[in-house]
């Protein structure tokens, strides 16, 4: 299991998170009621989707010793549906210039078998649970 994370409120819809020593906020919009200090939880998870795809392109690339310079991605995402939920998810890849067309079939193979579009492929067991309220053991 990896290193577990720990999220605290910090007033009105902010909250922050530590993970591995590294603390980050999310917060909501101004529309929703938050102060847009940071960004959403969706669009953490949608981040978290993108750079993990984004992640194993690089990794294909450098395995391959193709150019890794301008690779990005590309993401939109919609809203919607009871329960309410991420209904849609379309990611462009943008390769560097001089990745060859014929491994570009087996890059998107890799990509599309990142960690996290697996799990949403196969979703995780999810316990939710109330607890007391005591600090977080370190």
């Amino acid at each position: 299991m990896e290193a577990p994370l720990e999220v605290v409120h910090h007033g009105g819809d902010r909250f922050v998170v530590t993970v591995r020593g590294h603390d980050f906020e999310v917060d909501q919009p101004v529309a929703v009621g938050g102060e847009d200090a940071a960004p959403t939880p969706t669009e953490l998870f949608i981040a978290s989707l993108a750079t993990c795809v984004a992640f194993y392109a690089r990794r294909y690339l450098r395995r391959h010793e193709l150019p890794e310079d301008g690779l990005a991605a590309d993401v939109t995402y919609a809203l919607g549906g009871r329960p309410a939920r991420v209904t849609d998810i379309r990611i462009g890849l943008r390769l560097p210039e001089g990745v060859p067309a014929e491994r570009r079939d087996a890059l998107l193979a890799v990509a599309s078998h990142c960690t996290v579009h697996n799990t949403l492929l196969n979703p995780p067991a999810i316990d939710i649970e109330l607890r007391h309220n005591e600090p977080h053991a370190a």
